[in-house]
């Protein structure tokens, strides 16, 4: 499942398996409130829990070593019709369906469920909560990549009727690897290929085991399939089996200047982003390395037309074991294997049972196509590698900028974080990956009414697509974030939303320069973003100026000014100044390091100072007699609050304009000798021999 989960959008909210051992299910509201946002009013329901003979049997099974894993977790979640929505659950690997029922859309939402009306889920959804899953509920029929067995060994895409009949599914052929081999299921889609509904089709993504490859070792490659969303099996061969069924690989991979390639095979997520143009949607594929000398991430596009175009191309032929793949240069069968059967196509073929027998034959051994399917542009839109952690789910959105339309990335990794990207083609062509910021949202993606939900087995976390205000008060560091949902109004960075009469706003998500969309605004290079921060530091000690720039693509240069005639001189690497992606870390202060010091943004050739401070080094002489515990007449007397609260004063004093060590130090003595009678006065006024800091 992923630290991730899935949600499904139901009537007008969303529904999501969360924790199956507390609640497993998130019912999703979303309303308008009186600033017309988006929020989320989040309803937990209890559903069917597992029956306590079933858990028992699974933990027996597993030898109590899997125990989270024997429980009842919600994998299929499908509108079926106006009032009803089809769920399946592992039920403690013993899976089960059933409905619930929400009522009428003009009631308020009910929430019914009979669990005496269950029903078998198996060929439908998981026996392992961790398998690699996919559904989708076509015309009264699921359709589901899972496998068919408690151990997971047979993996298969099967058709089955709602309710369970024998006799009534269809599935890939048995036992052959050449079909499936150990495939795990990323998603399905029904789309037409034609205007003939007779003709559409339900397309696939998964990985699998190759074995179209000449490698000795594991090879992991990445399919694109198909069906015909008619195809009832075979007649004489293939009974109850797929007759249309094809598959083409997927590749993704970054062109070397070399000619070499380096692969990203793995699939883990795909997303449709449907355009707004009336053409067919474009595929998003979300991919990982298996390779041993880097880990990394990487985001491939595809057109259906190029989908298609593989299918519509050469089979893939192997004379014998000891033979290379080829093209098959052979007699194709009519109708060409993997035609849906349709009267306007031949009125004599009205089902796939009117299959020939050479049209079976064929088919059953060659299920794969001999051209692969490349990315749009031939290289990923966007590549994360050595990062420390994985991206593993990928959502979309389509947004209209100042100079075009623009594709939003929304990347959802293995350690809680969303990473919002995009990807720029700009005028030479050329592809600019843009991070324009990345959210920590768990510690330990589904676009709806601009609202970005992301689910784990905790909780959800409802985000807005545009995040305007994160991006600082200023035209030019709105315009450096080259977020297309936003642009600089004159006073503000907010949403952008084309129209002919706000032309006047400022936005170049294709290049982010400030001196072409600022020039009229206030030179940032010389007047600092934010005031100037005194900062107080003790002379041996530690401390560290925080600077974070508001874009993920900004470099951070750090100069020094020692006096105010001083030229600023940019720090460089030392052992006592570490510069770090939060800020600069002084160790061991010494009295050279006062100054004022500037914090400088640097993207492309644009520079400007966004954090300045004042740092005043304390002699620590100064402070040790001020710092140190009484000793008391008394014994075991609590010296700590008298400690605390003279630090307190010290912090309290030292934030007033003006204020010095000596001023403190003499408050301190007045302080101490109403106290103690004159004991220590001797000792706090040694303190202004010392020299005026």
């Amino acid at each position: 499942i992923g630290l991730f989960t899935k949600m499904y959008r139901v009537r007008w909210g969303l529904l999501t398996g969360i924790n199956p051992l507390v609640n497993p299910f998130y019912e999703l509201a979303v309303r308008r409130n009186s600033h017309a946002e988006n929020v989320a009013l989040f309803k937990k329901k209890r559903l069917y829990r597992a029956l306590n003979s079933k858990e028992q049997t699974c933990l027996w099974c597993f030898f109590f070593n899997h125990q989270a894993e024997c429980a009842n977790f919600i994998r299929v979640i499908h509108n079926f019709n106006k009032t009803h929505v089809y769920v399946c659950g592992t039920g403690a690997f013993h899976p089960v369906c059933g409905f619930i029922d929400l009522g009428l859309p003009t009631e308020v939402l009910s929430w019914k469920f009979d669990n005496k009306a269950l029903d078998s889920g198996k060929l439908k959804c998981p026996f392992d909560p961790n398998q690699p899953f996919a559904s989708a509920l076509i015309d009264d029929h699921l359709y589901a990549g899972t496998s068919s067995d408690f151990l997971g060994r047979d993996t298969a895409l099967f058709r089955s009727p709602m309710r369970h009949l024998e006799n009534q599914y269809i599935r890939t052929e048995h036992n052959n690897p050449f079909w499936l081999s150990e495939a795990k299921f990323v998603g399905m889609y029904p789309l037409p290929d034609t205007s003939d509904p007779d003709d559409d089709k339900i397309y696939i993504f998964l990985r699998e085991t190759a074995l179209d490859t000449l490698s000795s070792e594991k090879v992991i490659h990445s399919r694109v399939a198909r069906v015909c969303k008619k195809d009832v099996g075979g007649q004489r061969s293939l009974i109850n089996k797929w007759t249309t069924f094809l598959k083409a690989r997927l590749v993704c991979s970054v062109p070397g200047p070399d000619g070499y390639q380096t692969y990203f095979d793995e699939l883990q997520d795909v997303f449709l982003l449907s355009t707004n143009d009336g053409n067919p949607p474009v595929v998003y594929g979300l991919f990982t390395s298996s390779s041993s000398v880097f880990s990394g991430s990487a985001v491939c596009t595809y057109s259906l037309a190029d989908i298609r175009a593989a299918f519509n191309g050469p089979f893939k032929h192997k004379d014998s074991p000891d033979r290379y793949w080829v093209a098959y240069q052979g007699k194709i069968p009519y109708p060409r294997p993997g035609t849906c059967p349709s009267k306007s196509f031949d009125p004599m073929i009205e089902s796939t049972k009117d299959f020939s027998d050479d049209v079976i034959g064929f088919i059953k051994n060659h299920p794969m196509m001999y051209k692969t399917v490349h990315p749009i542009n031939k290289a990923p839109v966007f590549i994360q590698v050595n990062a420390g952690y994985r991206i593993t789910q990928i959502v979309a959105d389509h947004v209209i900028a100042k100079d075009g339309p623009y594709a939003v990335l929304f990347l959802g990794t293995d350690v809680g974080t969303v990473i919002k990207a995009l990807s720029v083609t700009k005028d030479n062509f050329s592809a600019d990956e843009v991070v324009l910021e990345e959210l920590q949202v768990f510690e330990v993606c589904f676009p709806f009414l601009k609202q970005l939900y992301i689910g784990s087995k905790d909780g959800i976390v409802q985000l807005a697509l545009e995040r305007c205000n994160t991006y600082g008060t200023s035209c030019s560091q709105c315009c450096l974030a080259r977020d297309p949902y936003c642009a600089w109004d004159g006073t503000l960075c907010s949403r952008y939303t084309p129209a002919p009469k706000r032309e006047t706003r400022r936005q170049d998500v294709k290049y982010g320069d400030p001196k072409t969309q600022c020039w009229d605004q206030e030179d940032y290079t010389r007047h600092p973003l934010t005031e100037k921060k005194l900062i107080f530091g003790m002379e041996n000690n530690s401390t560290f100026l925080e600077c974070v720039p508001r874009s993920p693509q900004t470099s951070i240069a750090w100069f020094i000014q020692r006096s105010l005639d001083d030229q600023q001189v940019e720090i460089r690497d030392a052992p006592r100044m570490i510069k770090t992606r939060l800020g600069l870390l002084l160790r061991n202060l010494q009295q050279v390091d006062a100054g004022i010091y500037y914090c400088k943004a640097v993207e492309n050739t644009f520079t400007q100072i966004i954090a300045t401070f004042h740092l005043k080094i304390i002699l620590s002489d100064l402070m040790v007699a001020p710092l140190r515990a009484e000793p008391s007449e008394g014994k075991g007397k609590d010296t700590r609050n008298g400690t605390r609260l003279r630090y307190k004063n010290l912090l309290k004093l030292l934030n007033k304009p003006g204020a010095t060590v000596n001023e403190y130090c003499e408050q301190v003595w007045r302080n101490g000798k109403r106290g103690q009678n004159g004991k220590t006065a001797a000792k706090w006024k040694s303190t202004r021999e010392f020299k005026r800091y």
